[in-house]
Order: C-alpha cells, then sequence, then structure tokens
C-alpha cells in the first residue's frame, strides 16, 4: 500500500499569544489534489510552511513523503516544489535563465530534461522565454513562479494562492496544466481564496478557520453535508409595471413555503431581487409558480443556482467580512 504524501496529526504553531495552527490534522494521498481553504489569516500559509520546512511546528507530527520536513530538509527539498505566496525574482534574469538556474539546484531532472517547451508552452510563456523579469506582466510572473516550482519535476507540489492575479484565460490554462500533472501522479497541494478553483480541481479540501481545521472531505460531499440547499432567484418588476399592480409578493410569507430555510430580498433602482434558499428546491419551485399564477406575480429572470463549496465555506467560517 502506498504511503500517504502528508500526515498532519495535532499540528500548533504560536506565534506569542496567538495560535495560528491550533491542533490541526488530515492526510492527503498520493496523486491527489488537496486543497487548503480559509479565510485571511485563517492559518492556511503557517500550516503549508511548516510542511515545507519552513516553519518549526510548537507541538504535532508533520510527515512529508515519509519525511521530517525539519530533519530531512535537504533530501526532502529534492522532491517537492514550492511557490511562495511572494515571490521575487533578479528584475534583469530572462525568464529561460530563472528556469535554467533553478533546474540546476536540483540532483534530479524533470520530465522536460533541458528544454523546458513542454513546461512552459501550456503555461503561457513559450513566447517569453527571453524577456526580463521586469518585463513581464503580473500574470506571467505568477506563471513563472509556477514554472520553476515544478521545473525539476517534484513528487509533490505546494501553490500557496496559486491564482492570484490571473486573468480568467490564465487562471484556465494553469487549472488544465494541473489537472494533467495529476494525471501523471503528481501530487498537489494547494492554498486558494477562490471556491470555483478549489471545486474545479480538489478531489478533497480542508476547511481551515482561526487555526481549527472545521471541516474536510471531497467539495461534493461537503456541498451535500454542509451546504445542501439551493437557491431560487426572481426579480419583480417595479411597482405600477405589473400587470396587476397591487400583485405584490409578500417576502415574510415566503417563509412559508415548503423546505424554505431563509429568504432575503435586495432592492436596486426600484426592482426587487428576491433570493429563497431552499433544502428542496424542486418543492419550493412548484409551490412558488402555483402561489405566483394564482396571486398574479410577474415572476421575471427565475432561475435555480445549485449549492456550491463557496456556501460551504460561508456556512463554516460566517459571512460576516472579518478584519
Amino acid at each position: 500500500m502506498k504511503a500517504k504524501a502528508v500526515v498532519v496529526r495535532g499540528l500548533v504553531k504560536r506565534y506569542g499569544r496567538v495560535k495560528a495552527v491550533d491542533g490541526v490534522s488530515f492526510e492527503v494521498e498520493p496523486g491527489e489534489i488537496f486543497g487548503l481553504l480559509g479565510p485571511n489569516g485563517a492559518g492556511k500559509t503557517t500550516t503549508i510552511e511548516c510542511l515545507e520546512g519552513l516553519r518549526t511546528p510548537d507541538r504535532g507530527t508533520v510527515r512529508v513523503l515519509g519525511l521530517d520536513p525539519r530533519r530531512d530538509r535537504y533530501e526532502l527539498c529534492e522532491r517537492i516544489g514550492v511557490q511562495l505566496q511572494t515571490t521575487a525574482l533578479y528584475d534583469r534574469i530572462k525568464v529561460h535563465e530563472a528556469l535554467t538556474l533553478f533546474a540546476s539546484l536540483y540532483r534530479r531532472r524533470g520530465p522536460w530534461g533541458r528544454r523546458f517547451e513542454r513546461l512552459v508552452e501550456p503555461l503561457g510563456l513559450g513566447s517569453v522565454l527571453g524577456r526580463h523579469y521586469a518585463a513581464l506582466s503580473g500574470g506571467q510572473k505568477q506563471r513563472l513562479h509556477v514554472a520553476l516550482a515544478l521545473v525539476h519535476g517534484p513528487e509533490l507540489v505546494f501553490l500557496d494562492e496559486l491564482t492570484t492575479g490571473l486573468d480568467p484565460q490564465g487562471r484556465r490554462a494553469v487549472w488544465d496544466f494541473l489537472l494533467e500533472l495529476r494525471g501523471r501522479g503528481t501530487t498537489i497541494f494547494l492554498t486558494t481564496h477562490y471556491m470555483e478553483e478549489a471545486e474545479r480541481l480538489c478531489d478533497r479540501v480542508a476547511i481551515l478557520d482561526r487555526g481549527k481545521l472545521l471541516a474536510q472531505g471531497s467539495p461534493q460531499e461537503l456541498i451535500a453535508r454542509l451546504g445542501g440547499e439551493g437557491r431560487i432567484v426572481f426579480s419583480l418588476p417595479p411597482r405600477g409595471a405589473a400587470p396587476r399592480a397591487d400583485a405584490r409578493v409578500d417576502v415574510e410569507g415566503l417563509k412559508g413555503l415548503p423546505a424554505v430555510r431563509r429568504v432575503e430580498r435586495l432592492v436596486r433602482d426600484g426592482r426587487e431581487t428576491v433570493v429563497l434558499y431552499s433544502e428542496n428546491p424542486k418543492a419550493t419551485l412548484l409551490a412558488l409558480v402555483k402561489r405566483a399564477e394564482a396571486a398574479g406575480w410577474p415572476l421575471d429572470d427565475l432561475h435555480v443556482q445549485r449549492a456550491t463549496l463557496e456556501d460551504v465555506f460561508l456556512a463554516l467560517t460566517g459571512r460576516e467580512l472579518r478584519p
């Protein structure tokens, strides 16, 4: 049986009186994409830095590819790749020079050998190999940082805030490349703020907040277990514009529809948008349509949205923005 790629047991890391990571435990299977999610200050970067050997845990056990990140640091560095949240290179270094330099730091050679076309082309860097680092756009720099983490063909790669600063096209290109790497057996451990990214890429995720692990599992499992409510959304025309101007929707009364958990109402430019959160959107929708027909409500833009990983995230960590 193949050993776990990452094993974390009771990880604790303090900074003064603050517990940045508080008794966190999880495992990562070889060949999977694992996502660590959480709001700012949740402890994601501290956790990943303990795994990389950049921080020393105050308590707990950490093993990466069967190695202790502190005791076996040099051996581990040969087998992992790291893309830090912030990376800086010499402004005058060229892209191909940076790739060559980073590759020379490892005894092992990646699947790219001494030529990097198969690495940089999927990341959209093939046309800028001769360009200086300072001349790259923000998105090109971010994609180069990913390439540098992969240049030696690591067994496991850590990607901290993978696609921050990338446009949608660049983000999709990186996603597709990572899925290709996963297909080759590379284990990928990422942190991200983008719930769509985690839902699209990750085989499993763990949600961290205030240093504590709140939930873990596949995105589909967590959505079914913790965010299993759909949304029914519709708009109402301004008062007087409806066929029956007196047919106003009793928003509070909508809470009495089958399976409705809560109702939200937004008014903008005199137009109302109503969102029904339901554990059984089908039953709620049927009852809503019947009531609308009887009352003469003109429901515009009526549609159903499925629950997402973002709903799970907000349910666990709260909807308010914390400093």
